[in-house]
């Protein structure tokens, strides 16, 4: 079986935030391949937000969710991190702790509820300044963290 030497634990043993990131990929490559729409659907939208995959439509992609692979949800979440490639969100993550991905906390449960989600990070954090809560970018988007959770 080849590996793509851009996902090698080796380069990357030192850093801990690039293992909560390695960890999560799994997590969401697993779920993008599941039967369960509740899981797969979440995943694939971001997938296709983020422009991983393109010129297939969301319909398409959950009947042909197989080709989805590891590499597609790195680039994922390195774009919704600001990152151009996993490859530069990698070096980046060399320098960073699990601790300074505070949107991983966040993401690593069930996110969607009771959470209040925002089209952007100034909405969310306009939000908070009148209400609370902690406002988390997540990709290009934003959460208010609901009380209880962080």
């Amino acid at each position: 079986m080849h590996h793509d030497s851009t996902l090698s634990a080796t380069s990357i043993s030192s850093s801990s935030a690039a293992t909560a990131v390695l960890r999560a990929a799994r997590r969401l490559h697993k779920e993008a391949l599941s039967a369960a729409p509740s899981q797969c659907l979440p995943v694939l939208r971001r997938v296709l937000a983020t422009g991983s995959l393109r010129e297939l439509s969301l319909p398409q992609l959950h009947q042909k969710r197989a080709l989805v692979r590891r590499k597609h949800i790195l680039r994922t979440l390195a774009i919704e991190a600001g990152h151009a490639s996993w490859e530069s969100y990698r070096e980046a993550l060399t320098a960073m702790r699990a601790e300074d991905l505070p949107h991983f906390d966040l993401l690593r449960g069930a996110a969607a509820y009771p959470n209040l989600w925002f089209c952007s990070l100034a909405e969310a954090q306009a939000y908070a300044a009148v209400h609370g809560g902690r406002a988390l970018a997540v990709g290009k988007h934003a959460v208010i963290e609901a009380q209880g959770n962080g």
